[in-house]
């Protein structure tokens, strides 16, 4: 039998190279590059966050600006007439950005230099009638418009013009003067507060003690409509919300009767009273609520030396978070000036008629209330104050009947805030933080059912200032003058050695 001879395989060559799909290939990889290069950018161009780490934040947006932005329906177009000279053009400018972001396609603005864009500028002046050459800003909201200047936007000083320095921004309040504007023009139209007089309130005058709270108010679109009761039948029915500010009298029997009856019909009440005055039927008022006026003030004993104490009444007190009025308040300290007296609250008394109490300001702990507050005895205020200095003490209250108890359901209902302090909202008690500001706008925006909306301060510029002791400055010598001179001689004198070696 023949041997079958095995033929050799023949050796497989190197398979031909496809050159069409490899060239398809790169053209896929790169299209589909390009395509993520693409789609990564335009996502990051809508979805993007910006953050704030400068040290005052001037220009980050409050929470209520940020709210009422996400609230808007229509389109905002806000015009830039600002000249470079203007000292706040780029606070402006950078503030304008961040209401751009916030408002996530709502806000268009536009940037007009009147003396380098003459024609667009008179074009636009013709069509906003504007009548000023000061820089300013023009709001358009669906055929509607507002202007805001440039002096409503920060206070200048220019005391020291005269010695060759430029004007100096002490406080800017753009925030506070565009979304003001910004409400006007969503809004429509103003809401008014009654403000009653007749008792000896503080005036609405220009140099009225609180002209400072009348036109942080106002920038809240809201006006004031003073209400005299004495001639009056009944609150007018426009009005759904009354303040009434440290009366010096008592009201009359029928102004209580009028005052009832505006509770009655979900009428909302803004109550700050002065201690000294006597007020018994204004207090029984409140007793009805569940809210008892104490005859006390509030004090406490202040170490001033190693064994130095002073008796002071100005109250320090924090601000409580139950409640939609200050929970962005919450545990933030403020000062109450002058007479404060305590406040009883009693819910569970008048829980039957549905009526609900929420405590909103409590005295620091070492406070305690005097009943005796007139006196003179030293010891005998020590002793009470020992005795009472751990008991907790309200000052400002929240009332309202007729609310459900789930918060995400709105109904009409009657609404009450009672402080027992009358002289902490006046021009001379505000502090540069603001406090009284921001609650106060709380309170009334509560009290109009505008819980999403709150005060905006002003930015005040704060200074970073260094000091330095003694034993700083020594420190600080001795590294000039020998440590940062040593460090290149050691670095020269490794360097001879080791080249000598």
């Amino acid at each position: 039998m023949a041997d079958e001879t095995k033929q050799p395989q023949k050796a497989s060559g190197p398979k031909k190279i496809r050159r069409i799909q490899i060239g398809f290939n790169v053209l896929a990889q790169i299209v589909l590059i390009l395509f993520l290069t693409v789609a990564i950018n335009s996502i990051a161009f809508k979805h993007y966050q910006r953050w704030d780490f400068s040290r005052d934040q001037k220009y980050a947006l409050s929470d209520k600006t940020k709210r009422f932005l996400k609230g808007i329906k229509g389109k905002m177009r806000i015009t830039f007439f600002f000249s470079p000279n203007t000292p706040i053009t780029a606070d402006v400018q950078n503030l304008l950005t961040e209401y751009q972001y916030a408002g996530k396609a709502k806000i268009d603005i536009e940037h007009v230099d009147p003396e380098r864009n003459f024609s667009r500028a008179k074009e636009l002046f013709d069509k906003y009638k504007v009548v000023t050459d000061e820089s300013l800003l023009v709001l358009d909201y669906e055929g509607r418009n507002k202007t805001v200047k440039a002096s409503e936007m920060a206070d200048i000083d220019q005391s020291e013009m005269a010695f060759g320095e430029g004007p100096r921004v002490t406080a800017f309040k753009g925030e506070q003067a565009i979304t003001s504007a910004m409400m006007d023009l969503v809004e429509g139209k103003k809401n008014t507060l009654g403000y009653v007089v007749g008792h000896k309130e503080p005036p609405l005058s220009e140099n009225s003690a609180i002209s400072i709270l009348k036109t942080f108010i106002e920038n809240e679109n809201i006006r004031f409509q003073e209400l005299n009761l004495f001639n009056l039948d009944a609150i007018p029915s426009e009005l759904k919300t009354i303040l009434i500010v440290g009366p010096q009298y008592d009201l009359s029997d029928r102004e209580m009767k009028l005052l009832r009856d505006f509770w009655d019909k979900q009428g909302r009440i803004l109550l700050l009273l002065d201690p000294s005055a006597k007020t018994p039927r204004l207090d029984g008022f409140l007793k009805e609520l569940g809210v008892k006026v104490n005859d006390d003030r509030l004090m406490v004993f202040l170490r001033t030396g190693i064994e130095e104490v002073a008796l002071t009444r100005d109250v320090q007190a924090h601000f409580l978070g139950g409640s939609p009025i200050t929970k962005r308040l919450v545990d933030v300290r403020a000062l109450f000036f002058g007479g404060t007296s305590s406040l009883t609250l009693e819910p569970d008394r008048v829980r039957t008629a549905n009526i609900r109490i929420d405590p909103l300001i409590q005295a620091e702990k070492g406070y305690f209330a005097e009943t005796d507050y007139n006196t003179d005895d030293q010891t005998k205020l020590q002793v009470d104050a020992k005795r009472n200095s751990n008991t907790t003490l309200t000052v400002g209250a929240a009332v309202e009947k007729g609310a459900s108890a789930d918060e995400r359901v709105q109904v009409n209902s009657a609404r009450l805030v009672v402080v027992s302090n009358a002289a902490f909202v006046q021009d001379n008690a505000i502090t540069q933080d603001q406090q009284a500001l921001d609650f106060i706008s709380g309170s009334v925006n509560w009290l109009l059912s505008r819980e999403q909306l709150i005060g905006i301060a002003p930015k005040i510029s704060k200074p970073l200032v260094f000091t330095l002791t003694e034993d700083s400055l020594r420190s600080l010598r001795w590294i000039i003058l020998v440590f940062m001179p040593l460090i290149p001689a050691v670095i020269g004198a490794v360097v001879w050695w080791q080249r000598r070696v």
